[in-house]
């Protein structure tokens, strides 16, 4: 696991994997609810929107990937990178994202 977050509202845990995944898991049952899947290699690093619907994704692809908490849905790659994404983020109004890269 390279990193973990809890959700804006403290029920949810997303950890970042060198299985080329993120997970969104339950803080009360410990139950994995999603296995985010569609990263070529590992993910970097993982952060919650500040509404929490939203997930983002970095990774060793040279990617970051948004998703939806509500059904795991990739729904928008950043691409562009020339070397591997080691972290993302929301803005605090959780409209823009900014992502960091070894390039």
């Amino acid at each position: 696991m390279s990193s973990a977050a809890f959700s804006p509202d403290g029920q949810q845990v997303l950890t970042a994997s060198a299985d080329h995944t993120a997970r969104l898991w339950s803080t009360t049952s410990g139950e994995c609810l999603l296995t985010l899947v569609g990263h070529q290699d590992w993910v970097s690093s993982a952060a919650f929107s500040p509404d929490g619907q939203k997930v983002l994704t970095a990774s060793a692809d040279r990617t970051a990937k948004l998703w939806s908490t509500a059904s795991g849905e990739c729904s928008l790659t950043l691409v562009g990178h020339r070397d591997w994404v080691s972290s993302a983020a929301f803005s605090p109004d959780g409209q823009k994202v900014l992502t960091a890269s070894a390039d």
